[in-house]
């Protein structure tokens, strides 16, 4: 297995594919690898021809810098598991140095005001770096496709977005949330929770299947109040916020519309751990 920490020496490697129209399959992640990330790059192996996993934490993306500070890294078990699954895909772990060459910062973006609404609400500038990071990545490793978790559908959303603004080649493809036996979304920070948090936290799937469930019969006002009361019940677990949104453009739905798409988005706090999750509901 090949793992790479400079571009310039990854861009080289992949001149061989890229030059013969091969198919560069790309998943970019900030390590601490679960079974949601080997769901993505499964079906990158069975759709291109080289595939490439970036491993890099972001620091452009982190508002809060105990988040960034405590961010699992696994870097050596996180190889280890895409060895055992396919010895000939590529990682690639730049610093921040390489990457940014020197200027950590992040590119204001207009995301058409999908950065706006609910993760972009509560984490300032968020979007911003990861639209700069996956620039940055798109424009080194050229991807025929990119594959991305619906965990963070706004994220995916807003990726699809980027590839517009920039007239980047890439193909952007979202696949299903991975989830563990309790249904609690697989995550990298996950990890930090110990075994009384996780147990709690399958409330918040469970909310979410109910939400969907009551969806047809129930008002968006009704569903609010349902999950409101739901967390009261669980004083361990601070709800940061639910909102039920249009899957087009992400905005706050109150009432439902007809031939509109919908779905159910949900932040929740364990303790310090942040955890996110959403929910098609039409």
């Amino acid at each position: 297995m090949k793992i790479y920490h400079k571009s310039e020496l990854l861009k080289n490697a992949l001149s061989p594919f890229l030059n013969n129209k091969k198919k560069v399959g790309f998943v970019p992640t900030m390590g601490a690898l679960h079974m949601g990330h080997i769901s993505l790059v499964e079906r990158a192996l069975q759709e291109n021809d080289c595939v490439v996993v970036s491993i890099f934490v972001n620091p452009t993306q982190f508002n809060n810098a105990e988040d960034l500070e405590k961010y699992p890294k696994t870097l050596e078990s996180d190889v280890a598991l895409l060895k055992k699954l396919n010895e000939n895909i590529i990682v690639f772990n730049p610093t921040a140095s390489d990457l940014y060459k020197n200027n950590i910062t992040s590119i204001k973006y207009r995301f058409s005001g999908l950065e706006h609404e609910m993760e972009g609400k509560h984490r300032p500038g968020h979007f911003d770096g990861v639209g700069t990071v996956l620039n940055l990545l798109f424009r080194i490793v050229l991807p025929t496709n990119a594959y991305l978790g619906e965990k963070d559908f706004q994220q995916l959303q807003i990726t699809k977005k980027l590839v517009e603004i920039e007239s980047l080649p890439v193909q952007v493809i979202g696949c299903s949330i991975v989830r563990e036996k309790n249904g609690l979304a697989m995550s990298s920070r996950n990890k930090r929770l110990s075994k009384a948090q996780k147990d709690e936290a399958s409330i918040i799937h469970k909310t979410l299947t109910e939400v969907a469930e009551r969806f047809k019969n129930h008002s968006i006002s009704e569903l609010n109040t349902f999950v409101l009361n739901t967390f009261k019940k669980h004083p361990d677990l601070k709800l940061e916020y639910f909102e039920i949104a249009n899957v087009k453009n992400l905005k706050t739905a109150k009432r439902k519309r007809k031939n509109n798409h919908y779905r159910a988005f949900i932040a929740v706090f364990s303790g310090s751990v942040r955890l996110i999750d959403n929910f098609a509901l039409n």
